[in-house]
């Protein structure tokens, strides 16, 4: 069962159980602050959750739970609420934290959109260049859960290429695929969080060269 019908619903549409709920309709935007958006998904949950107890719930949370300088936004105090929610209420779950989603369509305020978007258009913007970025294909996802689904329960992983990507490798990889030049300042700000990857997300991604990996997700999604 998949609830949603986003970039990850889309994505793990092949990969649909009977016994399983793929829950992939909420917030997807970080920046949002309308309370009633996030209650939204809190009570879609609870009444998906409480309609089939008897299936596994998998639910997308985010990585941006560990950096620090977002412990007061309304998107990481609710994802840490549904977060709490599901492992107090579910007999069997999975929750994925994700990193940077690369993928077609999607939030066109993610990262990799917003810097494939202001490229494209020539328009100029800020780069902070003390700022690293976890990138993860929506396919990785999908391939994660076909692959892990069955033997991971009740657990929270943390789900990206275990890579820290400074913008400028990103820009710089767009640039080479499309033959744009990007129009930035440079602003020497910027932050990144350090995360503790499972070894089943270190074991999947194991043997990727980081700069092929960026290069492939570039040239899928350009």
């Amino acid at each position: 069962m998949i609830i949603g019908n986003g970039i990850i619903a889309n994505a793990v549409k092949s990969y649909d159980r009977n016994d399983t709920i793929f829950f992939a309709s909420g917030v997807s935007n970080s920046l949002e602050t309308r309370d009633a958006e996030f209650e939204r998904e809190l009570s879609l949950l609870k009444a998906v959750h409480e309609e089939n107890k008897d299936k596994k719930l998998i639910y997308f949370s985010t990585l941006s739970i560990y950096d620090q300088s977002k412990q007061e936004s309304p998107y990481v105090i609710h994802k840490k609420s549904v977060e709490n929610y599901i492992e107090s209420n579910a007999g069997s779950f999975l929750i994925l934290r994700i990193g940077n989603i690369v993928g077609k369509g999607g939030n066109p305020n993610t990262l990799f959109n917003f810097l494939k978007a202001q490229i494209a258009a020539k328009k100029e913007f800020s780069l902070h260049l003390k700022a690293r970025r976890l990138l993860v294909d929506i396919e990785d996802i999908s391939k994660f859960l076909d692959s892990h689904c069955l033997g991971l329960n009740n657990k929270t992983l943390s789900f990206a290429f275990p890579y820290y990507y400074d913008l400028k490798e990103i820009i710089g990889a767009i640039e080479k695929e499309t033959g744009d030049t990007a129009c930035y300042s440079e602003i020497d700000e910027g932050d990144f969080y350090k995360v503790n990857f499972d070894e089943d997300t270190e074991a999947f991604f194991s043997g990727i060269n980081p700069e092929a990996y960026l290069e492939s997700i570039t040239r899928k999604y350009i």
